[in-house]
């Protein structure tokens, strides 16, 4: 019998359901809120899975579902799962409020590689809120 690890920090969900670690399904959840909401706001505690659960979504809007296999949302959505782009941001590690031109580079890098990514041309030269809303309206036109 393989051996099975507990996944403890890992905030992976690919890296916990490819490594071979212990995972309480909740995806049950994750369907309802996908399904169910409109706009949420997660306020947990540290260390409560938060960061799991939006590599979660992550991994859901990205449509990878074969790393869904055998869990509960694969059954609850049996049909084709439509891609979306997925932007995610990291504020940890980071002191922002002493260095607030930290957050304004990091958003700013941040910003440039979902461009990228999406293969979206936006204005170098705006401000971090300016390009955020530029690049969810050209990514908006791309779906």
């Amino acid at each position: 019998m393989p051996n099975i690890v507990y996944p403890i920090g890992i905030q992976s969900f690919s890296k916990l359901r490819n490594g071979n670690c212990y995972y309480v399904d909740k995806t049950a959840l994750v369907h309802e809120l996908v399904t169910t909401g409109y706009y949420y706001f997660l306020s947990r505690p540290r260390r409560f899975g938060k960061s799991l659960l939006i590599s979660t979504l992550h991994e859901y809007f990205k449509g990878n579902r074969e790393l869904f296999k055998g869990l509960a949302i694969d059954r609850l959505e049996p049909d084709e799962w439509p891609c979306h782009p997925v932007l995610h941001i990291d504020f940890n590690g980071r002191n922002y409020v002493k260095y607030p031109e930290i957050l304004t580079r990091h958003l700013h890098t941040t910003l440039l590689k979902w461009a990228d990514e999406l293969e979206i041309q936006i204005n170098r030269e705006l401000t971090p809120d300016e390009m955020f809303s530029e690049l969810i309206e050209r990514a908006v036109e791309k779906t």
